[in-house]
């Protein structure tokens, strides 16, 4: 199928931190290691993606960016890495998850927006496999409040 420029496609999921958005999407078909890929955060200009088993990302900005993923693996430090990322502006703009969201991931989605209000990162799972099928890296996302992705290109 033919990609045409200006086509915008809606992916319906569910709003874990609502928020209302729009960011360049960067996307990750494998798990994404928060502690992995962000740990040179608070030393780095700009917060590329270190991670050298996440091919999709690797070297990649993730700043402000609509990091799309189907999930998110490794250590249970991920959540307080994404706090940590949100608390020094550079955070992604966004988290949508073509999966469930893990407990980690949402703890540290959840404590960003409780602690940290003024630097908003809408998160998004239950996408749908489609959703990671679609976007590409560079396409414009935009989140809605109730959860609803609109994927532009």
């Amino acid at each position: 199928m033919a990609k045409t420029k200006g086509e915008t496609k809606t992916f319906k999921g569910r709003a874990i931190v609502p928020g209302e958005m729009s960011a360049e999407a960067v996307v990750s078909h494998g798990g994404f290691n928060t502690l992995a890929s962000m740990q040179m955060m608070s030393i780095q200009r700009e917060t590329k993606c270190v991670d050298q088993n996440n091919p999709d990302l690797y070297k990649k900005i993730l700043e402000g960016k609509a990091l799309c993923l189907p999930q998110t693996i490794g250590s249970t430090t991920g959540g307080m890495f994404l706090y940590c990322a949100v608390k020094q502006d550079k955070a992604p703009a966004c988290l949508l998850f073509s999966k469930e969201i893990d407990s980690l991931a949402a703890a540290g989605a959840v404590l960003s927006d409780v602690w940290a209000p003024e630097s908003p990162m809408p998160t998004v799972d239950l996408l749908g496999d489609e959703f990671l099928d679609y976007v590409q890296d560079g396409d414009t996302i935009t989140v809605h409040p109730d959860g609803s992705v609109d994927v532009t290109r």
